[in-house]
């Protein structure tokens, strides 16, 4: 089983269920950081398209923009939402060895997805090499769990299901909590003025539940939980629970927290 895919039904469920809470407000965040100039622009870790809209939105009718991702159903379930558009190409890639020749792009935009990356000092100096002179990288990351504490409820409750033998996963995605290290990671693939702002924005979902849903279903925590034959129905009732009790419910709102990379080639 693979425990960090995004297959099955959990990429019409991420984005359902956590696109609109977690992933669109940073997508709005991101797209007003692309210089007004850009025609030839390379999304990394496209995922199920939040970005992607917003970009494209943007976007002149001229310009190209070429939308990637590792996992192949995020990008179908990405294409699905967003339709036909003469701009977008895609291509599903690993941005450890980026099928692209040299100083091809003016923009990079690679929101929420280094944290999953084996060898980021590689794929760091890939996005260097594929970027043209005076390009501009822009690179998202989450912040740590204590300062995403819905995301940290998740993390503690799935710890909690399995003691002997705790799903993990939720560590992963929070796991670049440090600015400094993003910063001294775009250094030294040879990136110039590594400006990162920590970026504190409200979440709202409609329900608890709503975001549980996400939580638990839309989220490859779930291959580890079933992998372990943690009750899928009571989890997330638990995760449902828990939500209400720190966040309220209908609407469940949350504080969430990432850094925003900004640095030229």
């Amino acid at each position: 089983m693979n425990v960090t895919g995004f297959v099955g039904s959990i990429p019409a469920l991420y984005d359902r269920h956590m696109g609109p809470v977690l992933f669109e407000p940073y997508a709005h965040q991101l797209a007003r950081r692309l210089p007004p100039s850009a025609t030839r622009v390379l999304e990394i870790a496209a995922g199920t398209g939040r970005v992607t809209r917003q970009l494209l939105a943007r976007l002149p009718a001229t310009a190209e923009l070429t939308v990637t991702d590792l996992n192949e159903p995020m990008l179908v379930e990405a294409r699905r939402q967003i339709g036909d558009d003469p701009r977008a190409t895609w291509r599903t890639t690993d941005v450890q060895a980026l099928p692209f020749g040299d100083a091809v792009f003016e923009v990079i935009v690679f929101a929420f997805g280094l944290m999953f990356v084996p060898d980021k000092a590689r794929a760091m100096r890939e996005l260097h090499r594929v970027l043209g002179p005076g390009g501009t990288l822009i690179l998202a990351t989450w912040d740590s769990l204590d300062r995403n504490p819905a995301s940290h409820v998740l993390h503690d409750l799935a710890m909690a299901s399995c003691p002997a033998d705790p799903p993990t996963f939720m560590a992963l995605p929070f796991s670049m909590g440090d600015p400094e290290v993003l910063r001294e990671l775009a250094r030294a693939a040879g990136f110039a003025g590594g400006a990162v702002e920590t970026i504190e924005l409200a979440s709202e979902a409609v329900s608890a539940d709503d975001l549980a849903t996400g939580f638990v279903r839309g989220n490859p925590l779930w291959n580890q939980l079933v992998e372990r034959g943690v009750d899928g129905a009571a989890f997330q009732a638990q995760v449902t629970a828990a939500l209400i009790a720190r966040f309220g419910d209908r609407p469940c709102r949350s504080p969430i927290s990432a850094h925003v990379l900004v640095a030229a080639r």
